[in-house]
């Protein structure tokens, strides 16, 4: 068989698995309305149809149809697309465009053309083990603290060594946190922790992955404000990745093992909530019911599990610690102009992650936390519900479109005068700092995870 009879072959297979796992149903929701057109961030910035979720939805029954082949310009709207799934909430016929995409992606991954698919392949093969398993995660963090640490990035930096790199990579290594290969639980000393004061219930923390080895500290302040706060906490040991970053790229087989490991460990652990500090890792774990609904004796834990999990938000706000605030302070956390402001009040703003809006819709629980803070003036980014560009690796894969994205947030960031900058998630946090540094705005500007802005302003 030559080059292109296998080539024809393996667009066939494709186009048929495409045909075979699209839901159709989900397919025919879609009125064509066009209400999720201002929604979307690729949209907004091409002018395409194509690049539109209503445009893409048309592409995929157009191959569902066989009126058109997945071919590379299919190919390439799908990957163009930024899966923040801002359509969702704006779509009249709750059309599940998240599950459309990442079904098309799992056909993609799955008959990848050769020249592609050894690479992402290959990357998934030596990714798996490491996400798998913590500690194999935090012994790889152990070259990156190494690096960050001895010198050598410094050295790096002045001596130019990584000029070679394409230049979204330099910023990102730039502004790459401080790797801590300790983890949170060899930094609270632990795996369990007593409530203080009156107590709530039993939270099992999320420690994510990258979460655990790049901001390490944001877990730390996590199990501090969920035991002041009133909540018995609990962290796994045996949990996994959540399959995010394999699930968006098209490997669902990898994605559905680290669910069901996970869907486990929580479920032996006998927790009352389960807490995620991290938008795109919640979103994950909030749809493990659907990622497992084709695997009978898995479809009733993951179902629990997936109703457990809440954003840490919320389970703030349920406690009495956060309503005892003095009122004066809640009554003056509002979207006043900065002007207005006393010289010990710090002006911040926020930036939603995707996720927690759009697939947890926990988008309100951080503002009405920053309503609370004392000196806090909190102030509405215009447009803070619009991706920043973040997505996963997106900013790395598709450079261009994610800096054009992030360049339009920092000009509403602007407006705010805001000298913080607060998100949910830690791509968004990268990304947002990605914005500060190519706006030259890191005197003045600092980007915070709100967990950790909520522990410097209330954990005395």
């Amino acid at each position: 068989m030559n080059s292109r009879e296998q080539d024809d072959q393996r667009k066939g297979a494709l186009k048929q698995q495409l045909v075979n796992t699209l839901d159709y149903e989900q397919l025919m929701n879609c009125m064509r309305c066009g209400f999720c057109q201002p929604a979307c961030p690729t949209f907004h910035q091409t002018g395409l149809e194509a690049a539109s979720p209503r445009g893409r939805i048309a592409l995929m029954k157009a191959v569902a149809d066989g009126l058109m082949e997945p071919d590379e310009a299919f190919k390439q709207q799908m990957d163009l697309c930024l899966g923040c799934r801002a359509c969702e909430p704006v779509c009249p016929s709750d059309v599940k465009y998240g599950q459309l995409l990442e079904q098309t992606k799992d056909a993609l991954f799955e008959h990848a053309e050769p020249a592609g698919a050894i690479p992402l392949r290959g990357l998934h093969k030596f990714a798996k083990p490491i996400f798998k398993r913590h500690r194999r995660l935090r012994l790889m963090s152990t070259i990156l603290q190494a690096y960050q640490r001895s010198g050598l990035q410094r050295l790096a930096n002045k001596g130019k060594l990584l000029r070679w790199l394409p230049a979204h990579m330099q910023t990102m290594e730039r502004i790459m946190p401080h790797a801590d290969s300790r983890g949170v639980v060899k930094r609270v000393g632990g795996h369990r922790f007593e409530a203080k004061g009156e107590r709530i219930g039993t939270v099992g923390l999320f420690r994510g992955c990258i979460m655990d080895v790049l901001f390490t500290e944001t877990n730390v302040n996590t199990v501090r404000l969920l035991t002041e706060s009133g909540y018995d906490v609990v962290i796994p040991e045996e949990q996994s990745c959540c399959g995010a970053l394999f699930s968006h790229s098209g490997d669902r087989d990898t994605a559905r093992e680290f669910a069901k490991q996970n869907v486990k460990v929580f479920g032996d652990a006998k927790v009352d909530y389960i807490a995620s500090n991290a938008g795109g890792c919640g979103a994950m774990l909030v749809e493990y019911d659907h990622l497992l609904a084709d695997e009978a004796e898995w479809v009733g834990p993951a179902r629990e599990f997936a109703v457990q999990v809440k954003d840490i938000s919320e389970l703030l706000l349920r406690s009495q610690r956060w309503n005892q605030l003095p009122e004066a302070a809640a009554q003056s956390k509002t979207a006043a102009q900065p002007e207005t402001t006393r010289d010990d009040t710090v002006t911040v703003t926020y930036q939603d992650s995707c996720h927690l809006r759009n697939v947890m819709r926990a988008g309100e629980g951080p503002r009405q936390l920053l309503r609370l803070i004392p000196d806090t003036n909190f102030v509405e980014l215009e447009g803070g519900e619009v991706c920043c560009g973040s997505a996963g690796i997106y900013n790395l894969v598709q450079p261009q479109m994610a800096n054009d994205i992030v360049d339009s947030r920092m000009e509403a960031v602007r407006d705010t005068k805001a000298s913080i900058i607060l998100t949910s998630n830690p791509g968004c946090l990268l990304q947002m700092k990605v914005g500060v540094e190519r706006e030259k705005a890191n005197d003045r500007i600092q980007v915070m995870h709100v967990v950790d802005y909520f522990a410097e302003k209330i954990l005395k």
